[in-house]
This record gives C-alpha cells, structure tokens and sequence, in this order.
C-alpha cells in the first residue's frame, strides 16, 4: 500500500518545483541514474519533506534550506530488496537496518516467516511493531506456510485460512509471502487453496517459492495465483520463469547459480522488467563484511549485466512488482529515498537518503535506530535436557542382528540411500565414514521424542553442530558422529534458551545466543557478526565443507521437508515429493 504524503507538503512541493518557495534539500551539481530511460543525465534534486519536488536543470533553482554538493556523484533511487527473511541475520530490526542502510538498501519486502513458525501469529505482529519509524521500510508479507510442509513438520504454530485472513486484513502486511508447500499447490489441497483464495480475495501479492518445478507442475503453481519466484536453480531454469510470467526475484544467496542466469538473460533481446534481485537470507558476518543487495549488484555486474541494467532490478523493477508507484525513481511525487554513487560498476554507495532525511555517509549512519519496542524474550527452548541415547539410532524391533536402513545422501539436493548396519541392544552402529542428524521438536506441541537419521556424502562429522534455527519449523537440529559430543551441543542450545554451539573433544568450542524466538542475537551488529563467524570457522573444523552444496547454509536446510527428497524432520524421515513419511527400517539383513 503506498504511503500517504500530507496535502501540505504536496503543495509545498508544487510551489517549490516552480520557484516559489525553497526546497528543504537540494541535491546539486550530480547527474541522476533514470531506471526508466536507462540514461545518466545531469541534474539537481529537489526535495520537501519525505518526497521529490522536482529533478531540474543544474542551477535553474538555488534556493534551498539545506543543500548537498555531489558533483561527481551519481544520484539513484534506493535500492529495494525484493525477498528477504531478515532473521538470517541473526539481527534484530533495527540492528538489521544499522547495516544494510548505509550500503543503500532503503526498502525490503520481508517475509516475518521464521518467527512465525515459532511464534505464530504475534510473530509477525513483532516484526511489524518493531520496524515502524526506522530509516529501513519494512513491507511486511503474511507468512504462508506455516509449517512449511504440513503433515510432515510440526513447528510453534499452525496458519489455517482465518489466520491469514487476520494477518492480510493489517494495512502494513502487502501480500501472502512465499507459498512453499508447492506439492498442495498443485494437487489442489483444501488448506491450500482455502489459504490461497484468502490471499486472491484480499487483492494482495502472492510470492512463490517453485523450486524444481517446470512444464506443467510450472504452469499449474501460476494458474494458482502465484507471482514471483526467487528459487532459481539455474538459467534455463530463469528464462523458463520468466518466460512463464513469473517476475524472477534473483537471488544472492546461491551464487553459484548467478553467473549462469546472468549468461542466459544477456541472450534475451531485453532485461525484461519483470526481473528483479533480493538477498533471501544472509548470514550476518557476511551481510556485515559484504553487504545485502548492494553485494549482489557487485556481482551480477562483476559477471557479465549491465550496471545500469543491474540498478533497474533493483529500483523500478522492484517498484513495479510491489505495485508502489511512490518508490524506485529519481522523478517529482516520489518518495525521496535515495543514493548517491561515486561509482556504478562497483555499486559505490556514498550517501543515503531515507524519506528525504540524510541518514547515512560513507558507509556509516548518522543516527543510530533504536527499537520502538522490547524484543520477546520468551523462552522457546521447550524440550528437557537430552540424553546419550537420544542421538543414537533405535531399530525398533530389534535387539541384536543386522539390519538395511534408509538414509539421506547429499546436501541440499537430497536422495534417497541405503546401509546396512550392525544393530546391538537395539541400536544401530555406526560405520566410520558416515554421519548422523537428529532432529528434536522445541516448541512444546509434540511429545517431543527426538529422531536422527544417518546422512551420507557428508564424511564423518570430527565434533557436533547443534542448532535452533533450521528451516522452516526452526526445531533443534543437531549434526555429529559421535552422540555424547551431539549431547552438549544440543544440551548447550537449551541452557541457552536457544542459539547455535559447536563441541570437539568433549567441550563446546564455540557457540552464539539467540535468546528471541531461538534465532535473534540481542548484541550489536559487529557482535553478532563475530559470534557467527566463529561459529561457521569451528564447524568448519568438525565437517569438511565441499562447495557449493555441502557448506554451513546446508546446515540450516537439510530439513527442509517443502523441498523435493528425503528430509529429517521431528516426525521422522519424510519424502518432500511424495509427502509421505517412511519407516527408517527397510528389512532385517
């Protein structure tokens, strides 16, 4: 929903444009990047109150209360992030826009959806609480799947269709975010659909999460309602969704697909307008180190499209796609939400401009944000300490003998294995070349009984990594060879009240917080940033990363039960192409 400007203003702004009373800011003596045109043209701005009075000649108007000299300087809109879940910051709101506003991202269009899945509804009222008056716009989605596969997850909360009727009727939520559960989509589930016509009847977006799909399963998740997708697994794949009509929300988060996209769009005969770029999630070492959308426009150009091209998509594209014709052009009636550039092939953002304030210089804020509210400090962590036994795996039926086991090979892009393996007391014994996942319900639905499932193509773990941030239901998940290291990984998440360790020869060797919803540090950015990093560099010691499947994002999707394949989830081994849950057990060898 576009923001209303005061009448007052909007005459001061009239007045202003044509001489007759000064700008309260004005931008001189740079030239104005037009997304529209494609052209760089010199220009001034001039700016009453949060909005753009006029883009002018260089010096047809001086008078001004205020005015900032940017020769040689390029003037832009503020960069937009098209999909975003900002708790894989770690961050909470207002530490979140500390660090991604000096680099010139003034919009984002958030999906609250892990604080949903662990907290519901008041989830989502938090993130829209906690964003109001930052130099950040927060555009709020109403969080879809919630689990993000039904009958296969249980996470903190359950979003029927009156949920989402409620959350959709809130004037700062814009559209139903990221429809997950592709599978119900296209077999037409009641829960979906009834979901879905909530979102059609509301006149709100519909964002798409379309993973894999292609051909007809493509063209009937469309015919659903649905918009936009940012699941793109390579260029062919981007052109299929482009070309289907979906509004390709290119992401930054996967890289390696990145360059190959960029390759296949230069072979269209336009960067279609329906192209736009988003982060989805980033880590908050390297948000801090390297920035969100800007550090994905450093790349798509560093890979082959155009600067200007690259600013398109993340400026009007954006604009058009969350249907606010206030946002992402340097024209008169637009908001002043603005930056100026020293560079454009290196997306060197100097100043920023949030509703016509200056709020950042040269990397830095000039006022730091507070929150306008307390965070949640609720305890998440739902679950009694673990014992040994729990990250061991049962053979239910079976004292001593042998038995053929399911097991889920790769990373990311699952399939279905099988072992063999030794069973004495009743317990499955490990081989030494392979690794073990278990997954343990927090949120105080279930009857919480933990479940752990060998992994393969993973090696053997040397130590533990326990979490209590995994997509999308965000239970404690827990990686390791070893169940007594597994123990005080995931014991030292619950003392924590959730968070992340990681324990190598019997002590926890290094371990972060997250005392808000099990995924929201309460420190600073550059705590928060160097608590992580130590985090990945000590799991990094107990597990042999192999790029670009096998890394530390894996750690947080294995269970992702919405994708296709086998995923670990706390009701056990579930198949996200069939929706069934299987029997760990194959037969007795």
């Amino acid at each position: 929903m576009t923001e209303q400007i005061d009448m007052t203003v909007r005459l001061r702004a009239i007045a202003a444009a044509q001489g007759k009373e000064p700008f309260d800011l004005l931008l001189a003596g740079g030239r104005v990047l037009d997304v529209a045109t494609l052209e760089l043209r010199e220009a001034d701005v001039g700016i009453v109150g949060p909005m753009i009075a006029s883009v002018h000649p260089h010096g047809l108007f001086s008078d001004a209360r205020a005015t900032h000299d940017l020769r040689d300087h390029i003037i832009a809109p503020g960069l937009i992030d098209a999909h975003v879940h900002f708790e894989s910051s770690h961050m909470l709101p207002h530490h979140y826009a500390s660090v991604v506003v000096p680099q010139g991202t003034t919009t984002i269009f958030c999906d609250p959806h892990e604080l949903a899945n662990v907290m519901g509804i008041a989830g989502v009222r938090y993130a829209v609480e906690a964003t109001r008056g930052l130099p950040l716009r927060f555009i709020v989605q109403a969080s879809s799947c919630v689990p993000a596969a039904p009958g296969l997850e249980v996470s903190g909360a359950d979003f029927q269709a009156a949920e989402i009727r409620e959350l959709l009727s809130w004037p700062e939520v814009a559209g139903l975010a990221e429809v997950m559960d592709m599978r119900a989509v296209i077999d037409a589930h009641p829960r979906m659909i009834a979901i879905l016509t909530e979102a059609l009847t509301s006149g709100k977006l519909i964002e798409g999460h379309a993973r894999g799909l292609t051909g007809p399963s493509l063209q009937a998740y469309l015919a659903a309602g649905i918009s936009a997708d940012h699941e793109i697994t390579s260029g062919a794949d981007a052109l299929e969704k482009l070309r289907a009509g979906l509004t390709v929300e290119l992401r930054g988060s996967h890289d390696y697909v990145l360059p190959e996209a960029v390759a296949a769009l230069n072979t269209l005969p336009v960067i279609p307008t329906s192209l736009t770029v988003c982060t989805d999630d980033v880590f908050p070492d390297y948000l801090v180190e390297h920035g969100g959308i800007a550090d994905v426009l450093r790349r798509l150009i560093r890979y082959g499209l155009d600067p200007v091209q690259a600013i398109r998509c993340a400026t009007i594209n954006s604009a058009i796609r969350l249907r606010r014709d206030d946002l992402g052009l340097v024209a008169a009636g637009r908001r002043a939400d603005l930056i100026s550039l020293t560079d454009l092939a290196s997306v060197a953002v100097a100043n920023v401009y949030a509703g016509g304030r200056h709020v950042a210089a040269n990397g830095n804020l000039l006022e730091e944000p507070t929150s306008p509210v307390s965070p949640p400090l609720a305890n998440t962590m739902r679950h009694a300490p673990l014992a040994v036994d729990d990250f061991r795996i049962h053979i239910a039926g079976l004292s001593n003998g042998r038995a053929r086991v399911r097991t889920i090979k790769g990373a990311r892009f699952t399939s279905w294995g099988e072992r063999v393996v030794d069973v004495r007391d009743g317990y499955a014994m490990l081989p030494d070349d392979i690794s073990v996942m278990t997954i343990v319900h927090r949120h105080g639905r279930t009857d919480g009984k933990p479940q752990t499932a060998i992994i393969e193509d993973w090696g053997r773990w040397r130590g533990a990594y326990a979490s209590s941030y995994s997509h999308d239901s965000h239970n404690l998940i827990v990686f390791g060879h070893g169940p007594e290291e597994m123990m005080l990984a995931a014991n030292r998440v619950i003392e924590m009240g959730g968070g992340t360790a990681v324990a190598k020869d019997g002590a926890v060797m290094a371990e972060i917080a997250y005392p808000v919803a099990g995924m929201l540090s309460l420190e600073p950015p550059a705590e928060v940033a160097r608590a992580h990093k130590a985090v990945v560099e000590a799991a990094g010691k107990v597990c042999t990363w192999h790029p670009p499947y096998r890394t530390f994002k894996a750690l947080g999707g294995q269970s992702l039960a919405c994708n296709p394949g086998p995923h670990l989830t706390d009701l056990g081994l579930t198949d996200g192409t069939t929706k069934e849950i299987r029997e760990l057990v194959v037969a007795e060898a």
